[in-house]
């Protein structure tokens, strides 16, 4: 088959094969370059897109005219003023599109200039820009997390304006994939701004929609604007679905999935601009300080990629089972969280539990842990009220109150518990058994304040052996200890002699030497080879591990199921490993530099001062530590996993020695001439910081420590 009446540089037809007189290809893929179409009377096949983008053509014909309205003489036209230019991207003639920028001389074909990143309105005057020229994104400065979800696919992105990735006009922080357009803001629903914005970024909105599509009220249940509270409380008196706009009672939806809301008050959300995720979708996007990996990479359910697929087309297609984009989106999150969540957004959720109402512990400065232990065992004290520290000193004849730092009560107590005989090990712990502990219940109580820690704000424990762990996240029968966990010395030794032994003769020669006490544990067991020493071995490791110490492990197991923190560790396994399991990474000049933030109108050479002095501290010129500083100004050696609150800030201070306020975890700079002078203060005031049951320096009378 050859064409009738080709033009100069016009392609001709081979036989089989329609190619685009354009573009010379012969793809057929409407998504990208638009439905292809042959007109067989005049021997023409073009792609709707490389046929409207080109720069010298015009529809002069209606509708159902020609080609789309294009005239046959005109597209010959157009091939022939096409074929004297030459393709900027693959260097052939036939370049039918220009960029509309004067002072450019690009041409392209269409397919070359989307490998190209090229822009193409489809609509106005069809404009197309090259790469260099084309329109983009401008953001204000803002900073922004490491990653975001795709609000389509939920693949984590990141959130900066470019080619492939396009950030919604009308809801700030929702940003995807441009291969993975919707046609609404996939948050709130608007079409006008949001497709104004798509077609400017060059993102074709097809006027024919798919036959399914047609139906009456087809996408009745994605167009509606979620309008109800789901908060845990509600405190709209009119209900959760009362809606009042431009007050505290506007209903803002969620920013990601846009199928849960709150009312403004709800959230102590000052105004309607200020971003607000649901729990669900806050497990992956939200900014809790800490680390936020991105999620691996993975394909979308397939009907998931048709459902996508099929807003791209304009041709019909079958008919699919739909689901809202928030429920959509909800499903794939509920699937990735279950696998992978961030420590603090799930202390930060558990967190929520907390009343405003407050209940304040007395605790004297000489017995921390019997002070703890009363006010927990309190009739009055209930776990989700927020808690005040009030520290009492047992030789002031006046029984003065002063206030104290949360967090560094609970980073004393967790201290006290790590070396309690409620423990035993000498890094990682495991449970002893103490009779008396086992009578007083404070294996309960210990788990009790670990769990309230955590969930008010407290330190990591970071001391629990793998065992231990492995014991409370997936149970005592799916466990197996070592010989580490052991720390009985003259056990030990039995479990290395069996496990030593290179004969029957003289392995039952070490069993019958410690008979008695295999009798005793229930682990005698009848040897008939060499490998029965193996059984042996495990059956003494989990009787002396776990089954030795079921009552203390089950009474601390309900202590720990306080405020739900229990079973977040077994539905979390792997994000309460590291905070229950290992201590937290030693700080460094960067960590507190940017943990630090400046409260108030900085003094420039003090900050400058201060930042020396971190470098010097890290460095080990110094007689203080990283652990030190921190200490001194919040009362915690580590950040606590949920982060502090109140967020730690430096302030300048016309003073000659510098101060520490746990309770608002603020620290006070002295203002020195020199640097010398400034190291020294420092150096004096922190390593002579008033500890507990101390008296507090004369240093400090204004902005002091608060132990």
């Amino acid at each position: 088959v050859h064409l009738a009446n080709v033009g100069p540089g016009e392609p001709s037809l081979e036989q089989g094969s329609l190619v685009c007189v354009f573009c010379r290809k012969d793809d057929d893929c409407p998504n990208k370059y638009g439905e292809k179409k042959t007109n067989e009377t005049w021997n023409l096949t073009v792609h709707y897109y490389c046929l409207l983008m080109s720069s010298g053509i015009w529809q002069r014909g209606k509708e159902e005219e020609g080609m789309y309205g294009f005239l046959e003489e005109d597209i010959r036209k157009e091939v022939n003023r096409a074929s004297k230019l030459k393709c900027f991207v693959c260097k052939k003639n036939g370049a039918s599109i220009g960029c509309v920028v004067p002072q450019c001389k690009r041409s392209y074909h269409f397919p070359c200039g989307l490998q190209k990143e090229c822009i193409f309105q489809f609509t106005g005057n069809f404009a197309s820009f090259c790469g260099k020229h084309r329109p983009v994104q401008v953001i204000a400065a803002k900073k922004f997390r490491d990653s975001l979800p795709c609000t389509i696919c939920l693949e984590c992105i990141d959130p900066i304006p470019t080619y492939s990735i396009i950030r919604s006009p009308c809801c700030k922080n929702a940003w995807f994939h441009r291969d993975l357009f919707f046609f609404r803001c996939t948050i709130c629903n608007n079409s006008d701004i949001f497709q104004k914005e798509m077609l400017r970024m060059g993102i074709h909105i097809p006027e024919k929609d798919a036959s399914w599509e047609l139906e009456e009220n087809a996408y009745q249940e994605l167009l509606q604007s979620h309008e109800h509270c789901d908060v845990r409380r509600c405190h709209c008196k009119k209900g959760r679905d009362y809606n009042e706009p431009n007050s505290k009672w506007e209903i803002k939806r969620c920013q990601c999935c846009g199928s849960s809301g709150t009312h403004l008050a709800c959230s102590s959300l000052r105004t309607w601009e200020q971003n607000w995720e649901c729990l669900e979708c806050r497990g992956i996007i939200y900014n809790s300080g800490n680390n936020f990996q991105k999620a691996p990479k993975h394909a979308l359910t397939s009907s998931i990629n048709m459902a996508i697929t099929d807003c791209l087309l304009e041709e019909s297609s079958p008919k699919l089972p739909r689901q809202s984009p928030g429920a959509q989106r909800k499903e794939l999150l509920r699937q990735d969280s279950k696998l992978r969540r961030d420590i603090s957004t799930i202390l930060i959720e558990l967190g929520f539990q907390i009343k405003r109402k407050t209940k304040k512990l007395f605790v004297n400065k000489g017995n921390l842990w019997k002070s703890a232990l009363d006010g927990f065992r309190n009739q009055n004290f209930n776990p989700s009220y927020t808690i005040e520290v009030w520290y009492v000193n047992e030789n002031d004849n006046f029984r003065r109150e002063h206030p104290g730092s949360k967090q560094e009560f609970f980073s004393l107590l967790i201290q006290h518990l790590e070396n309690s005989s409620l423990f035993e090990g000498s890094i990682s712990k495991n449970l002893s058994l103490n009779s008396q502990a086992l009578k007083e219940n404070l294996y309960y109580e210990a788990g009790k304040m670990l769990a309230i820690s955590l969930v008010h704000g407290g330190p990591s424990p970071g001391f629990f052996s793998k065992t231990l762990f492995n014991c409370l996240a997936y149970g005592p029968e799916n466990t197996q200890p070592i010989l580490d966990d052991v720390s009985d010395f003259d056990v030990a030794q039995i479990i290395i002699r069996i496990n030593t032994a290179t004969s029957t003769a003289d392995l039952n020669s070490v069993i019958n030497e410690y008979y008695n006490y295999l009798e005793l544990i229930g682990c005698l067991r009848l040897i008939t080879t060499l490998s029965d020493k193996y059984r042996l071995v495990k059956d003494i490791l989990f009787n002396h591990v776990i089954t030795r110490v079921k009552a203390p492990f089950e009474s601390f197991k309900q202590g720990l199921k306080t405020l739900g923190v229990l079973e977040k560790i077994q539905t979390y396994p792997e994000a309460f490993y590291n905070i229950l399991c290992h201590k937290p990474e030693n700080l460094s000049a960067e960590i507190l530099s940017d943990l630090f933030r400046v409260h108030t109108l900085p003094d420039v050479q003090t900050l400058g001062f201060w930042n020396s002095y971190l470098q010097t501290v890290e460095d080990g010129k110094s007689s203080t530590t990283m652990e030190d500083i921190l200490v001194f100004a919040t009362g915690c050696s580590s950040i606590p996993p949920a982060g502090f609150k109140p967020t730690p800030s430096i302030e300048c201070q016309p003073m000659a020695f510098p101060g520490g306020n746990k309770c608002s975890n603020c620290l006070a700079l002295p203002t020195t001439h020199t640097y010398k002078e400034f190291q020294e203060n420092m150096d004096s005031a922190i390593r002579n910081r008033p500890r507990l049951g101390q008296e507090e320096s004369p240093h400090y009378t204004g902005h002091q420590n608060v132990l």
